[in-house]
């Protein structure tokens, strides 16, 4: 029987329903053989762990995994395109890569088997998500070398959805599909949906005019308050999936209708841990660090605790045994440090969407001025709220302010923009303009 026979789309997997010693023990056995396939077949690896004097056979316990170095994406940029690879090329049957704006880009490889896989885990997040065979799931999420269109469209057709490949961009062509093939489930960033999100209010269509019922948002982090903002203007679930390209795509992780409390981690085939990000212990099941993966099934590319750069933490298991992770809060590379204090682009959406006259698109501009650090948060009004006299905006100005100052507990000027100008993303967003260093 292979990978792809053995889904079954109308019951969860067996790993899905195990007893805690079991699923350790299948991790355990995973765990070895992953590290040894690294080992024998990654020069990197090979020569990391003997520097350090581990070999596979040292990893007895899924305790032991921490004695082992950990793997970075400049290890990837390094090794570019093919070194990282674990296989043949003659076993490759896809590749991604990310999109390399900040450096060479990093390559992943996918083996038939792996591509199996994958698309069995996205197939069991959709349906953790409340998913069915029969729904119809819109996707917008950018395909080609990125892994999220794909991800998601082979995980939807294995569990037996119709899959309306839209891909990102044509926003007027998403609402008018949207309308016109009424799917239930869309798949697409937090940022893109608040997109869409404005273009159904301008050509006038309500959310009882649709069939949408979920909404399954990933690849940037996001707020719980952007969460009931989207839910409460589309009249639609919406649940968080967690991955990355290096790991294996959209599907690491998977938000469940039951809770909503957070994704679960499919932890037979990604087993976490959380780390102090600047000194690389291993931190306790409920501490904030920063999150690494082990791959334990990937034949092409294993990665051997992979750093996220993601901050969390994890969680017990509720609609799963399954250990959860917290939302994301942010990375540890996008951290601003503005006159002492951390701050990150999550804690401002967190504020600017508590005031419901401001639209959920935002941008921070960072200034230096002198020796001081300033930041500048630029927010529009909502359209329905274009009339506002300037007193008024200025009362929403100094509310917000107020928000940023009591919760983040740093000072902040606010522009409010007019309707539509802050730039739209068709993918992830970007929020931050750092200026400090320009001139």
């Amino acid at each position: 029987m292979n990978i792809r026979d053995q889904f079954k789309p109308d019951q969860l997997d067996p790993m899905e329903t195990a007893s805690i010693d079991e699923l350790r023990a299948h991790q355990l056995q995973r765990l070895k053989w992953s590290v040894g396939h690294a080992y024998h077949n990654v020069p990197l690896y090979r020569q990391r762990f003997d520097a350090v004097g581990i070999h596979p056979e040292d990893i007895q316990s899924l305790d032991d995994l921490a004695k082992l170095p950990f793997t970075t994406k400049s290890d990837l940029r390094d090794n570019y395109p093919y070194g990282m690879f674990a296989t043949s090329m003659d076993d490759i049957v896809r590749l991604h890569a990310s999109s390399g704006t900040t450096g060479q880009p990093t390559v992943v490889g996918y083996t038939q088997n792996d591509i199996d896989t994958w698309a069995n885990i996205v197939a069991r997040s959709i349906r953790a998500a409340g998913g069915h065979r029969g729904d119809k799931v819109h996707i917008s999420y950018g395909y080609g070398l990125f892994t999220g269109g794909l991800g998601a469209h082979y995980g939807a057709e294995r569990l037996g959805c119709s899959v309306i490949p839209m891909s990102g961009g044509q926003t007027e062509k998403q609402v008018r599909l949207i309308r016109d093939f009424q799917p239930d489930i869309i798949m697409v960033t937090p940022s893109y949906m608040l997109n869409i999100a404005d273009e159904m209010e301008r050509q006038g269509i309500t959310p009882d005019e649709l069939s949408l019922r979920l909404g399954i948002f990933g690849a940037e982090p996001w707020t719980d308050e952007l969460r009931r903002s989207v839910e409460q203007r589309l009249g639609i679930q919406a649940l968080d999936i967690y991955g990355l390209s290096e790991i294996m795509g959209p599907g690491v992780a998977m938000e469940c209708a039951e809770t909503k409390d957070g994704p679960t981690v499919w932890e037979d085939h990604f087993y976490p841990e959380i780390i102090n990000p600047v000194t690389g212990a291993v931190l306790a099941d409920g501490e904030m660090g920063e999150l690494v993966f082990t791959t334990l099934s990937k034949e092409a590319l294993p990665m051997i605790r992979y750093r996220t750069r993601d901050l969390t933490r994890l969680l017990p298991g509720s609609a799963r045994r399954m250990r959860r992770i917290d939302k994301i809060t942010g990375r540890s590379d996008d951290m601003m440090i503005i006159r002492g204090v951390n701050v990150f682009p999550t804690q401002i959406e967190e504020e600017v969407v508590k005031v419901p006259q401001f639209s959920e698109i935002y941008e921070i501009h960072l200034y230096r001025k002198g020796n001081m650090d300033s930041m500048e948060v630029h927010v529009e009004l909502r359209p329905e709220f274009h009339h506002l006299d300037e007193a008024q905006t200025q009362r929403l100005v100094q509310e917000l302010k107020h928000h940023v100052k009591s919760s983040v507990g740093i000072s902040v000027a606010v522009d409010v923009r007019g309707c539509g100008t802050i730039a739209r993303s068709e993918g992830k967003a970007q929020r931050v303009f750092d200026k400090r260093h320009q001139g």
